[in-house]
């Protein structure tokens, strides 16, 4: 019997056939991983209302399968949760959707989900294989952004607490404090930026893995780097702002709660409102020096 990733690979050399360049050309695969609060939200809405520019340059950005939970987001979170349970007929499933928006001029295709990066250490041995034979049948490189370690951790901590709660998970709704989740391996292992891209680098080759420092407007830098940046482009606004620190102490309360999901969303208009304005009051550091000091212990950046 054949296995699962004998499967996808016999399936995926059957699909892409057709599009091998004369030369034995592979498609570029760009898949964005993040990381968390580095402009993500602002580079997916980007790509999503620039699908049909994006195409007419050979770049496809695909849309999802109507059928999964909220198809129309601008992001391809399919990708990391069929990984994290090594579904991989879903997995497949997805694929076939994106080869068959694929037309004569497709050179390019990014996928974009900063849950890839969340939940790259949840991977199972099965799913990096899957992972190895996108690169057996693409071009395929990884980009991700990283941020100064103590902005990204008070702010991963911030969407941990935001999260519905999972049971698998020991941060997401969870009423805990910021040092009390840094006891947590999950959660500290997301500074391990170096380890990140050593994985990447092992799975896809050295020179395909594409690490930025954070600094800003990370949209014009995607346009730049995919070669579609005009003299006239503006400055892309900020999307998705962190919620301040007396929010994430009401969400503490609310995390006691054994919440749904379906409640706990409709609870964040009202949570981001109330930060809007509690933001313009002085209020103390979320991160105290004792767990600054660890943050920065912990952390192991890329060396660029």
């Amino acid at each position: 019997m054949k296995s699962p990733n004998t499967y996808f690979a016999r399936e995926l050399t059957e699909l892409l056939t057709p599009f091998v360049g004369v030369n034995g050309q592979r498609l570029k695969l760009i898949i964005h991983a993040g990381t968390p609060k580095t402009g993500t939200t602002s580079i997916q809405s980007y790509l999503d209302k620039n699908q049909r520019k994006l195409r007419g340059k050979g770049i496809l950005y695909p849309h999802n399968i109507d059928r999964i939970k909220n198809p129309h987001a601008p992001k391809h979170q399919w990708f990391e949760k069929n990984l994290v349970t090594t579904h991989v007929e879903y997995f497949l499933e997805n694929f076939k959707n994106i080869i068959a928006q694929i037309t004569e001029d497709t050179h390019t295709i990014i996928l974009s989900s900063e849950g890839i990066y969340n939940y790259w250490w949840d991977f199972p041995d099965e799913s990096t294989a899957l992972l190895s034979e996108l690169r057996n049948h693409f071009d395929t490189e990884i980009w991700v952004w990283f941020r100064e370690p103590l902005a990204f951790i008070e702010d991963f901590y911030k969407q941990c607490m935001r999260n519905p709660r999972v049971e698998s998970n020991p941060c997401y709704g969870r009423d805990l404090s910021f040092s009390e989740m840094l006891d947590i391996k999950w959660f500290s292992q997301h500074l391990d930026y170096q380890g990140f891209v050593s994985d990447c680098q092992a799975l896809f080759g050295e020179n395909k893995v594409l690490a930025f420092i954070y600094e800003g407007d990370v949209v014009q830098a995607l346009k730049h780097k995919l070669g579609v940046a005009t003299p006239h482009d503006n400055s892309t606004p900020r999307l998705n702002n962190s919620l301040d620190t007396t929010v994430i102490d009401l969400l503490r309360v609310i995390n006691n709660y054994d919440i749904s999901a379906k409640d706990k969303h409709l609870l964040m208009p009202h949570l981001r409102a109330i930060s809007e304005v509690t933001e313009n009051y002085g209020v103390a550091p979320l991160i105290d020096i004792e767990s600054s000091k660890r943050v920065l212990e912990m952390a192991k950046p890329v060396q660029f």
